[in-house]
């Protein structure tokens, strides 16, 4: 089922975005690169923040260091494709979720090391060289988020009145992909595991403050700044909603350390819908604060 999946993945992710693009124009990224301070807020939200989130809940919570090292890792690797999706989902700013996602997806190669690095000298007082393929990031990136999105754009610039036919009924086939495709990758980690994830629900407490801590940071910190109310909720998705599929693949195939997919495994089982519940209640705070 893995080397399934390996193929299925990118595959859906590629197909998922193209949906994305079909409801975007290319004058809404214009808008984003005239007026970037959401994109930099929202980088700065998810590659220092973030991780200082990390570390901070891990140092507080007395776990076993390799769920300390897993609860860092997960905070070092930030928002994929499903927080474009949940983005789109409440009619949110999915063209910066689309930018700050691409942009994040280069930056990473460079911050995941580094981060990861400290982690393993604070926690298991050890060196551990980590490092990631430029090309492999580049290509991926290009394939999965870029190319589709603008395959949608155009499709959507050039035949607007066909799509406007069906296109209402993407805002439920697409959650509804990125749902099935994500509980084969989760179902596929817990069979090759040896312990159900009930087992570790200590777990669960330092997993869901992070997820929902820094989704507040971004929401009113990006306020501060005055930025829109829009782009307040979507930079709290793109911080509250990490890329567990990244943090596994990490655990598994690059580090080996046994146990350490346990945090990003049950990440990922829950944060997708704690992260829409919170974003929503964010979204429709203006609407109460206005009545």
């Amino acid at each position: 089922m893995a080397d399934f999946i390996d193929y299925l993945l990118p595959i859906s992710i590629g197909v998922m975005m193209f949906g994305i693009g079909l409801n975007l124009e290319f004058v809404d990224f214009k808008r984003v690169f005239t007026a970037p301070k959401a994109v930099l807020f929202g980088l700065f939200g998810q590659l220092f923040i973030l991780p200082l989130m990390g570390f901070g809940i891990a140092s507080i919570f007395d776990i076993d260091p390799i769920y300390k090292l897993g609860i860092v890792l997960i905070s070092a690797c930030p928002g994929g494709t499903s927080s474009n999706i949940m983005t789109y989902m409440l009619k949110g700013r999915v063209a910066l979720s689309v930018s700050i996602t691409a942009f994040n997806s280069f930056i990473i190669v460079i911050t995941i090391p580094i981060i990861l690095s400290l982690a393993f000298s604070t926690f298991l007082n050890q060196d551990q060289q980590v490092s990631l393929s430029m090309t492999e990031t580049l290509w991926e990136v290009v394939f999965t988020v870029l190319l589709p999105v603008t395959a949608g754009c155009l499709v959507h610039y050039y035949f607007w009145r066909s799509i406007e036919k069906f296109k209402s009924s993407l805002r439920y086939i697409l959650p509804g992909l990125l749902f099935v495709v994500f509980s084969l990758v989760l179902l596929d980690e817990q069979d090759q595991g040896s312990k159900s994830l009930m087992e570790y629900w200590n777990l669960f407490i330092p997993a869901l403050l992070l997820n929902v801590l820094v989704m507040f940071i971004g929401f009113f910190g990006s306020g501060l700044i005055g930025i829109n109310h829009d782009g307040k909720y979507t930079i709290a998705i793109e911080m509250g909603l990490q890329n567990s599929a990244l943090a596994i693949f990490l655990a598994n195939n690059v580090l080996k350390i046994d146990g350490l997919s346990i945090i990003a495994v049950l990440y990922g089982g829950f944060s997708f819908f704690s992260t829409l519940i919170v974003a929503y209640v964010m979204k429709k705070w203006k609407q109460k604060k206005d009545a």
